[in-house]
């Protein structure tokens, strides 16, 4: 295969380098794009050196026969029909695309042959806070159908970047150290502190990223599920958390709901509650899959459950879920 990857020098294109490594991925050939800021830098894969090339409207993708794509909405939109012309599947890991009826957006634990219909040959990657919880969500899904969540999210500095990682380890440092603290990636110091403002504020007084959820869920899932979302950004470092509340139509009882998560794909149960056993960031960054744990019933509804879930935001949030979305492609013999 010859494979592209689009901003190669951010969190996520460093990330999609490693999982590509790790799957033991096909490839042929590989080229790497990027800005001005990261072009010439050069970076070893599989033992050998590969040089970022400046992201051009030029014929660079003629003969890819992939691009996994994480440079922002806006190099997406401006660049898709260079990426695609030639016959390449854009796989974008942005918002761009997420919600036109032309484009799948694929998790493929839960969707995946919606991207076999990728008319403009553009396949999209949700949002990392929605990927794990419709991993998770789909589990419940099978044995009886959700009407309602209520999810509040625990989100990693990861998921604004490299930079912001550096930026909260930064930001500790500077408070121990009874420095003045530098704030830029976020709209308030985050070491020390919660912030529940993720992307900007909506007229309905949701953000963006909570009404990602609502509306990529739907998508995903097929579903007429309404989801109501708080997303809060919290100072760790990379793997996301989420309390989730589910109305089914149907009482599901917790041991039905723990032989569900640990059946289901993508999924690991670790939930004993007595021995202190829970998913937690720290521990869990770096992981492929998604943990769930302190499966309960909801002591206010005969058919709600609540539970908690952590997954790594680089990986299953972003550059693993795109690498399998491509697998699913070749074992499939669609590509």
């Amino acid at each position: 295969m010859v494979i592209a990857i689009v901003g190669a020098s951010g969190a996520v294109g460093q990330e999609l380098l490693q999982v590509l490594a790790q799957r033991d991925f096909p490839i042929s050939e590989l080229r790497l794009f990027g800005s001005q800021r990261s072009e010439g830098r050069t970076y070893v894969f599989r033992d050998k050196e590969y040089k970022v090339q400046l992201l051009q409207h030029n014929d660079a993708f003629k003969g890819v026969d992939i691009a996994f794509v994480s440079a922002g909405a806006s190099v997406s939109r401006e660049y898709a029909s260079d990426i695609t012309r030639f016959g390449a599947i854009m796989i974008d890991n942005s918002s761009a695309f997420r919600m036109d009826d032309d484009v799948p957006l694929v998790v493929p634990e839960v969707n995946a042959a919606d991207a076999l219909n990728r008319p403009r040959n553009i396949i999209a990657n949700p949002n990392c806070t929605t990927i794990q919880m419709v991993v998770a969500l789909q589990a419940i899904e099978q044995i009886s159908h959700i009407r309602r969540v209520h999810v509040a999210t625990y989100q990693a500095a990861s998921g604004a970047g490299a930079q912001a990682m550096k930026e909260l380890e930064n930001q500790y440092r500077q408070v121990l150290n009874g420095e003045e603290v530098t704030v830029e990636k976020f709209a308030y110091q985050l070491a020390f502190n919660l912030i529940p403002h993720i992307d900007v504020f909506t007229e309905n007084g949701y953000t963006k990223e909570e009404m990602k959820m609502f509306h990529e869920t739907r998508k995903i899932m097929h579903s007429d599920v309404r989801v109501s979302a708080t997303c809060v950004r919290v100072p760790s470092l990379r793997a996301h958390s989420e309390s989730i509340w589910v109305e089914t139509e149907q009482p599901i009882s917790v041991a039905a709901a723990q032989a569900a998560f640990a059946n289901a794909p993508g999924c690991v149960l670790m939930d004993e509650p007595a021995e202190k056993r829970y998913p937690m960031p720290l521990f869990l960054s770096g992981k492929d899959e998604v943990f769930i744990g302190r499966v309960r019933k909801d002591l206010s509804d005969e058919c709600g459950l609540s539970f908690w879930c952590v997954s790594d935001q680089i990986r299953k949030g972003a550059a693993l879920n795109a690498v399998q979305i491509a697998e699913w492609l070749m074992t499939n013999g669609k590509w």
